[in-house]
């Protein structure tokens, strides 16, 4: 396997999981920033987008887990 196709297959290896997964939860400090402000605020309109935010974080950490676990020991990086 070339190292062009390896890095063209990062996403799919558990090092780009681990590196989504750790960018997901970033983007979830950014969405905990946004519920406080609502809340002091009492913007209820934000809060509740700062919420379907919240929701979708979690989904796609669900979802990154959900693909590290498939990943097992078929990691494309190891050969």
């Amino acid at each position: 396997m070339s190292k062009l196709s390896k890095a063209k297959d990062f996403k799919k290896s558990k090092s780009g999981t681990y590196l989504s997964i750790a960018t997901t939860a970033f983007g979830a400090i950014g969405v905990a920033k946004q519920i406080k402000k609502a809340r002091a605020e009492q913007d209820t309109l934000r809060l509740i987008d700062a919420t379907v935010s919240a929701v979708a974080v979690v989904t796609g950490l669900a979802i990154l887990y959900r693909e590290l676990k498939r990943l097992g020991d078929d990691d494309v990086l190891l050969g």
